[in-house]
């Protein structure tokens, strides 16, 4: 299919640059099989779920790998996006052009890599200069959280984005972009949730460059997603097929939640623990075997994340879906509200 069908138009203003406070109060656009489109707050989820649901989440947590420094006198950003080993990552350096295998760059005191490697598309590889032991603290005392391009910010960054851009389940560090759906949660949502008799689970998924990266195809069939690395345990996998034997709903909580369960499930939509990496890309045409609900942020016109949604819940009905949002001011992307869909194919 073309990538061009997935394309749609958002006035700039409604990019949203900083989150609500409290984070429940965002706006919450609900998705019905229907088609039907509800306006409601993401503080009336509970309502919206039932007594033997179970939300999915990720417990990924977001390692500050953007990093500014120096190449001699010329001033270099670069953006770890994948562990080679402890030390040694592959990057997104801007200006690229810059960078030769054997190059010093310098980003703070006893903190410094050496280039081994430049790939096509601004892609280097750095190997870090320090103990393997101590890479993690020398990273948080340097680094900045990876923001995508359209949340602008000085060029010091903005010490909120340290809590903002990290889910309050965050605790397995490895993601270089936030699990976003997880951002709208609040103790008192989780509490209401927990007395409405909803459960819930984790699972990991370390958001991977995908998330960075536009699609350049212009056909869906060309597109090929990068490795992501997860983890489904034996208590999900058990709390799953309880649910489904007991007539509950699958909620992710976010497309990291959806892909990883589909990753893991058998054609009969069976999941069993599992680790590794995935390169799942689900477009239209998609046969979806474990989730029955999807709560997730508002994504960009042309990514891999709306023709997931489309595949979940209908081409047609997204694009009113989104043409709704824009119409009412919804705020979009990271920062922004949510949408709770309704599998198009569900019961």
């Amino acid at each position: 299919m073309r990538v061009a069908d997935f394309d749609f138009e958002l006035p700039p203003e409604l990019i949203a640059q900083h989150p609500v406070a409290p984070r429940d109060r965002a706006r919450l656009l609900v998705v019905r099989r229907t088609g039907d489109l509800l306006d409601q707050s993401v503080r009336d989820l509970p309502a919206l779920l039932r007594p033997g649901d179970l939300m999915v989440l990720n417990d990924t947590r977001v390692l500050p790998v953007r990093l500014l420094g120096r190449r001699g006198a010329g001033a270099i950003e670069v953006t770890l996006y994948e562990p080679e080993c402890n030390t040694r990552w592959r990057a997104f350096a801007k200006p690229a052009r810059r960078c030769r295998p054997g190059d010093r760059l310098d980003f703070g005191p006893g903190f410094a890599a050496e280039v081994v490697d430049r790939g096509e598309g601004g892609e280097i590889t750095l190997e870090f200069a320090c103990p393997p032991e101590r890479f993690g603290a020398l990273l948080e005392r340097h680094g900045a959280m990876p923001l995508p391009p359209y949340i602008k910010r000085p060029k010091g960054g903005d010490p909120r984005d340290r809590t903002d851009y990290q889910s309050p389940f965050a605790r397995r560090e490895g993601a270089v972009a936030a699990p976003t759906a997880s951002l709208h949660f609040t103790p008192e949502l989780m509490a209401a949730l927990v007395e409405r008799g909803v459960g819930h689970t984790f699972i990991t998924l370390h958001v991977g460059a995908g998330t960075f990266l536009p699609v350049r195809a212009e056909d869906t069939r060309d597109h090929q997603m990068h490795a992501e690395r997860l983890e489904v345990g034996p208590e999900t996998a058990a709390a799953i097929a309880r649910t489904r034997a007991a007539g509950g709903r699958i909620v992710a909580i976010g497309t990291t939640v959806l892909r990883t369960l589909e990753h893991a499930a058998d054609e009969a939509g069976r999941i069993a623990p599992s680790s590794g990496t995935t390169r799942l890309f689900i477009t239209l045409g998609y046969r979806f075997e474990v989730v029955d609900l999807l709560l997730t942020n508002f994504h960009l016109p042309r990514s891999t994340l709306f023709m997931l949604v489309s595949a979940f819940a209908g081409l047609e009905r997204m694009r009113a879906a989104y043409r709704h949002a824009t119409d009412r001011r919804y705020r979009f992307y990271s920062y922004g509200d949510a949408c709770l869909l309704e599998r198009e194919d569900g019961a």
